[in-house]
């Protein structure tokens, strides 16, 4: 009689109702108290209610009922891994591919489990060993992608992201990160190209507009980094490094007014921001406009931990040709 009950919450469960799921897979429970699946989709439907100790408590009962299912030890990993228990995530996974080596999914999610606590060689191996049993999944290249760029293997990082958009040539996220491993080793037009390619398959793209602008910034194209860093502005209004990045662009052009209004901007939004204050500082003296109101900026930027010795020097120097009083 449970099972019917099981069958009727999953049917909810898969049209999103995972409250109403719940509810039946109670009363399977009240009905079947011996039946491990009941426990492992009220489990799945408590996990999207993002009640993940529940979820566990399920799930954990499930393993007691059937502790050969490797699909429950990965579950509940998933549900820890959530709450922040990445040991006992990892454990899990580990528990499952000993059920069974061949399941790629498990090396994966301890893959991504181990690149959380930065043990990147540790994911490098798991993902790689997911590859060896499915070599057609894009998201593990992807992954092992970006574990190889955090240890700075930039070279291996963009033949995995391009063998990910070989096997999945929409995935704009291995264009943007490859793009990114690009600038590693100033190739500068290639980072640009991947982050074109991004932007035409996600037109919203903050991030993508934002490494074009510069990528763009580096290759002299100062109308092209206008251009995307306000569309990154125009996406999301309170991007400071936007704002930052645009004034730069705009003082090559002598657009000292558009680069102060974007400092002005990006000190609006966080009135500690350093960077902003030392830069609009040396717009104001280098246009000759305000060297006093300069001088003001470079010495907020260096009381707020702005250690170039650039600014240094110059507040030094231009401090020295005010007015005395």
């Amino acid at each position: 009689m449970g099972q019917e009950y099981i069958k009727r919450g999953n049917e909810k469960y898969n049209i999103g109702d995972y409250k109403g799921a719940i509810y039946d897979y109670n009363i399977a429970i009240e009905l079947s108290p011996d039946i491990p699946d009941a426990y492992i989709d009220r489990g799945l439907a408590k996990y999207e209610l993002k009640d993940y100790r529940g979820a566990i408590k399920d799930y954990c009962i499930a393993i007691e009922l059937n502790p050969d299912d490797k699909d429950v030890y990965i579950n509940r990993g998933l549900a820890k891994s959530e709450l922040g228990d990445y040991a006992g995530a990892i454990s899990d996974y580990g528990k499952a591919i000993a059920l069974n080596p061949s399941c790629a999914e498990a090396y994966i999610n301890r893959g991504s489990t181990k690149s959380e606590i930065r043990d990147y060689k540790g994911a490098i191996e798991d993902f790689s060993k997911s590859i060896e049993i499915n070599p057609d999944f894009a998201e593990t290249y992807y992954n092992r992608g970006n574990a190889k760029f955090d240890i700075r293997n930039y070279s291996g990082a963009i033949d995995d992201f391009s063998e990910a958009i070989d096997l999945k040539p929409d995935l704009a996220d291995a264009y943007i990160n490859r793009g990114v491993a690009k600038t590693k080793f100033k190739n500068n037009a290639g980072a640009e190209a991947d982050y074109s390619k991004a932007i035409e398959l996600k037109p919203d793209y903050t991030v993508a507009y934002y490494n074009r602008g510069i990528s763009r910034y580096y290759l002299k194209n100062y109308d092209g980094s206008i251009s995307d860093f306000s569309k990154a502005i125009e996406l999301r209004p309170d991007h400071i490094e936007a704002y930052v990045n645009r004034a730069a662009s705009k003082y090559y052009y002598r657009n000292y007014e558009g680069a102060i209004n974007d400092y002005n901007k990006a000190i609006e939004i966080n009135s500690n921001y350093a960077k902003a204050y030392a830069n609009r500082g040396i717009i104001k003296i280098m246009s000759g406009n305000d060297i006093k109101d300069g001088c003001k900026d470079l010495e907020k930027a260096i009381k707020l931990g702005e250690t170039s010795e650039l600014i240094k020097e110059y507040l030094v120097k231009y401090r020295k040709s005010l007015p005395r009083k």
